[in-house]
This record gives C-alpha cells, sequence and structure tokens, in this order.
C-alpha cells in the first residue's frame, strides 16, 4: 500500500503541472509550491520562540480549526502560530489571517519535504483539523516525539481505515497523539479497530459558527435590500442548486426577497445567472444602498460575506448537496433559519440532526423543494418552532474547543 501511496502522490503532482496552464486552481496550486522552502526559510529565520503547526485543506476546515487557533494564541501568547494549507481555496482566501504568524501552503508529502518543513519550522504540538491524513508527515511527527492532534475528526464505515485491506492507513491513525472525533459513531469506529488514542470532543464549527454569529458585520446594501421583509437566502450554490430553486424563486419573488451567493463567482458564472434571473435581479456590485430596495433578488459577487449575510435570512438554501457534497449548514443555522438542501447529505452529521430535529428539509428536485417551503411559509408557529430547536441544538453541540485546549496545556505545560 505504501507503493501505491507513493505512485498516487506522483500521479497527483503530475496531473496539477499538466493542468496548471489550462485551470486557474492547478496554477495556484503550481505556483504557491514554486520556492516554497526558500520562503519558509527566510520567513522563519531567526525566530527564536516556541511554534505551535496547525494545518487545514481548505476553507472549510481553516473554519473549523479557528476557534482552537484563537484560543491557543490567548492561552500561548508567546508562542508563534504557522498555518498551513493543502487547497488554494484555503491558501488564498486566509493567506493575510491575522491569527497566524506565519501562512504557507503545505509541501507535498513526501520523506524529503517532511524532514525539511520540520526542519524548519521545528513546531511543538502539531494540530491536523478534520480529514489530513499524510503519511510522512506523521511518521516523521512521531519520530521527532512531536505531539499531533486531529481534531473535529469524523469517520465512516465506507473509509479505507476500516476495510480489510487498510492496515497502512490505519498506522497513519495510530500516530497520532489523540484523535477528538465529532461524534460517538466515530469513537466506536477507531475503537474497533484498536485506535484508544481518541475520544469525542464534539465539532468545533459549533464554537465557530457562535463566534461569528455574535460580530456579524452591518451590510447596507443588504440590510437596504432586505427592508424588513422575509428574505431567501442561497448559500454556496452551483448550477444544479439553481435550476431547482427557480421555481421557487418565480413563485414567490413578489412576497420574499432573495439573496444568492454562488459558490464560484467567475464573471461567466455570475453572468449566466444573470440571465436565467432576468429582470428584478441586481449584482452586489452594482447596487447602491439606495437603489437595492427596488430589486427582488440581489446576487453575491464577491467573497468573504456569507456569514454574515444570514443573519439578513429569513429562511436559507444550502448548496452543495447536487454535487460532490452539502455546504457548511452551520453558518445559517446559529441564525435559527428553516433550511433547505439537495440529497447528499449523509456524510454531514449536523445535515442528519437538523433533518432528525425537523430544521432542515432535503429535496430531490424543485417540485419538493416548492412542497417544503409550502410546510414552513408562512406558518409563524411552525417556523417559530423550528427556529427555536435550531438555536438550542447548536447552542448544546458546542464545547469542543474547550475540550481540545484543556489537553493541548496538558501536553504544553505539564507542570501546571
Amino acid at each position: 500500500m505504501k507503493l501505491l501511496y507513493d505512485i498516487g502522490l506522483k500521479a497527483y503532482q503530475a496531473a496539477i503541472a499538466l493542468a496548471a496552464p489550462f485551470h486557474g486552481k492547478a496554477k495556484l496550486m503550481r505556483q504557491g509550491r514554486e520556492q516554497q522552502f526558500e520562503r519558509m526559510q527566510q520567513a522563519l529565520q531567526g525566530n527564536q520562540a516556541p511554534v505551535v503547526w496547525f494545518h487545514c485543506a481548505s476553507l472549510g476546515e481553516f473554519e473549523q480549526g479557528r476557534p482552537v487557533i484563537e484560543a491557543f494564541r490567548e492561552e500561548f501568547p508567546d508562542y508563534k502560530v504557522v498555518l498551513t494549507f493543502f487547497s488554494p481555496s484555503g491558501y488564498e482566501v486566509r493567506k493575510n489571517y491575522a491569527g497566524a504568524d506565519y501562512i504557507f501552503y503545505l509541501p507535498l508529502d513526501s520523506h524529503h519535504n517532511a524532514n525539511r518543513f520540520l526542519d524548519l519550522v521545528k513546531p511543538r504540538l502539531a494540530v491536523f483539523v478534520k480529514y489530513e491524513f499524510w503519511h510522512y508527515y506523521l511518521q516523521a511527527l512521531q519520530q521527532r516525539a512531536i505531539p499531533v492532534l486531529s481534531i473535529s475528526a469524523i469517520f465512516r464505515p465506507d473509509q479505507v481505515f476500516f476495510k480489510p485491506y487498510g492496515d497502512f492507513n490505519r498506522n497513519m491513525l495510530r500516530r497520532f497523539t489523540h484523535l477528538y472525533t465529532q461524534n460517538e459513531t466515530s469513537l466506536k469506529l477507531l475503537q474497533g479497530i484498536g485506535i484508544a488514542k481518541a475520544s469525542v470532543a464534539g465539532d468545533t464549527r459549533f464554537d465557530r459558527v457562535l463566534q461569528t454569529a455574535a460580530t456579524v458585520k452591518t451590510i447596507p446594501v443588504v440590510a437596504a435590500f432586505a427592508a424588513g421583509q422575509p428574505v431567501f437566502m442561497v448559500g454556496s450554490s452551483w448550477p444544479a442548486d439553481i435550476e431547482i430553486l427557480l421555481p421557487l424563486l418565480q413563485k414567490y419573488r413578489q412576497s420574499i426577497k432573495f439573496i444568492i451567493a454562488p459558490h464560484e463567482i467567475h464573471e461567466s458564472g455570475i453572468s449566466q445567472l444573470m440571465q436565467q434571473l432576468g429582470e428584478g435581479a441586481v449584482r452586489f456590485s452594482k447596487a447602491s444602498a439606495a437603489e437595492a430596495t427596488r430589486y427582488s433578488v440581489l446576487v453575491i459577487d464577491n467573497i468573504g460575506m456569507l456569514s454574515s449575510l444570514y443573519s439578513y435570512g429569513t429562511y436559507a438554501y444550502i448548496g452543495g448537496a447536487f454535487g460532490r457534497g452539502l455546504h457548511n449548514t452551520l453558518e445559517a443555522a446559529v441564525f435559527g433559519l428553516p433550511l433547505f438542501f439537495g440529497p447528499r447529505f449523509e456524510k454531514f452529521q449536523e445535515a442528519k440532526d437538523l433533518v432528525a430535529l425537523g430544521a432542515a428539509f432535503p429535496v430531490q428536485d424543485a417540485q419538493e423543494l416548492l412542497a417544503a417551503f409550502a410546510q414552513v411559509y408562512p406558518s409563524q408557529e411552525r417556523y417559530e418552532s423550528i427556529t427555536t430547536k435550531e438555536k438550542q441544538y447548536v447552542q448544546e453541540q458546542a464545547g469542543a474547543t474547550a475540550i481540545v485546549m484543556k489537553d493541548i496545556k496538558r501536553l504544553l505545560k505539564p507542570s501546571e
């Protein structure tokens, strides 16, 4: 299996190189890793402070790890924080994040890269968020006796760790000092393959969305657009989501305002969306607060606003579940919005929980969406019941950050 792992890494590296001239994300990934060790050496040169290393695959995992990063900074102000990303969608958005002292792409996993990276960074502790399992990095951390934690980890029976042929992957899990799982199911799966250094802490995203909800930004154009009317918020939508949303939008656009935040904001995609929406729709970048009141649909053509946008919502549709998987539902759930999304949500524990609570409604097509929405609108009693249950659920699930930080303090301050 190690041979297959190495071949897979080489093939991936080759694919990125071939795709880079034609694919924006591949280009960023390749450029970001060019001469990266030289940049790291220059950035870290002369640092005498102790270092902690946080690693996130992408932007979603960063938001998951952010409460722990910020709690760490408060508890350990003398430490420097190194933050790495695997994907451009994380690095490019958060490369100027003030909560970290150094932000890099993670060098691709290899024996040489892992050891060179650790030689430069010299972390006292490493924290991997959710899905990140890299053989050579974990091996090198273990060999150097550097504690490494996995936080907000979640596992499913169909993953390779739990297959008869998955011993190579199980060995990666054994190298962690501790794995903090999101739920009891994940913990039992780990225990079933002999992983004892694990416990349930919960999902740190609950802590993050509660932080965000307490500090939402006022967006004057959106406030003027909403103007006290019901708002149907569409977050991280893809073309497949828009297809099933259009009948709902056409039926209710006279009585409800719609805000649509596409997952990708390429000009071609935004232009196509504007054509589909027709008259009455305006792009955020082209609307003033005075003009926004005249429109029924507001299309968000920038990034970084989504968590605050949900605070203006009355209902929310979360995109992605007609494709690779559902996007973040908790950013909307923290505000108590009845949620709607496509059928591919089973990998997301919080989505399953919200469906079980009757606060979220998975749909297969436009007709199911219309029917599900009609169950909630315009029943004020049903709406308030959903809002109450949803907010209570988010509050009850919070606290994972405190659990993780307690053990981090034990690892780094053993004498206290």
